[in-house]
């Protein structure tokens, strides 16, 4: 999943990115209006943590083109105003969830999942796919009942694999999720981090297969 914070206070937009890349979402900073637009031009983002605040174009406005253009990415406000007035604003221009600050670190953690969950999965809390159970609130994946222990980045492929369940994933569509503006992840890498899951899931009859020059489909080995 990849994150947009737009947030011109460096010290919160850079702490809050270290919490989210740890969780494992890739993270842009956008410190202004102006580059928080050209970077949604620019890149395919699951979600948007918005402060009103911003300069050279202040976050309405943004949310106002945003919507303008027809684009569907969640967005999260993420702002010092308090007022009824500003969080009504906000919500009937098109954002999907208004938070002020301070807030608490667990509480917005929860919000995000829960516009992720909507947009990506439906709103259901559990995908099955034959024996692996993929919990959407946790983001843990379960073979009865037991967590399978994975990387942040392999994590992360999975997630995107089961989110598109029957169809093939290809190279460019991981390296989209998993890099940021501070680190590009190679073909390389990501051909290890699928070599390293696949030993993890094919012990339970689940594999990753590789279709020649397409990408990668999770499968069920009887299949």
């Amino acid at each position: 999943m990849r994150i947009l914070l737009a947030e011109d206070d460096r010290f919160l937009a850079d702490g809050l990115s270290l919490v989210l890349k740890d969780g494992g979402y890739a993270v842009d900073v956008a410190c202004t209006g102006v580059d928080a637009e050209n970077a949604l031009f620019e890149t395919q983002y699951d979600l948007l943590i918005l402060d009103i605040g911003l300069p050279k174009m202040d976050g309405i406005e943004l949310l106002k083109r945003l919507r303008q253009r027809g684009q569907k990415l969640p967005v999260l406000i993420l702002t010092a105003r308090d007022r009824l007035e500003d969080r009504v604003s906000g919500l009937d221009l098109g954002a999907n969830d208004y938070m002020t600050k301070p807030f608490q670190l667990p509480e917005l953690e929860a919000r995000i999942r829960a516009l992720l969950r909507k947009e990506q999965w439906d709103n259901r809390t559990d995908v099955t796919f034959g024996p692996l159970v993929f919990n959407t609130v946790t983001r843990t994946p379960t073979i009865g009942g037991v967590s399978i222990d994975l990387s942040a980045r392999e994590l992360a492929i999975l997630e995107i694999m089961i989110q598109r369940l029957g169809r093939i994933v290809n190279k460019d569509q991981i390296t989209e999720v998993l890099s940021d503006w501070d680190t590009e992840v190679t073909f390389n890498a990501i051909g290890i981090a699928i070599h390293r899951l696949r030993k993890k899931l094919e012990p339970h009859g689940i594999t990753i297969r590789a279709i020649r020059g397409l990408g990668y489909r999770i499968e069920e080995e009887s299949a």
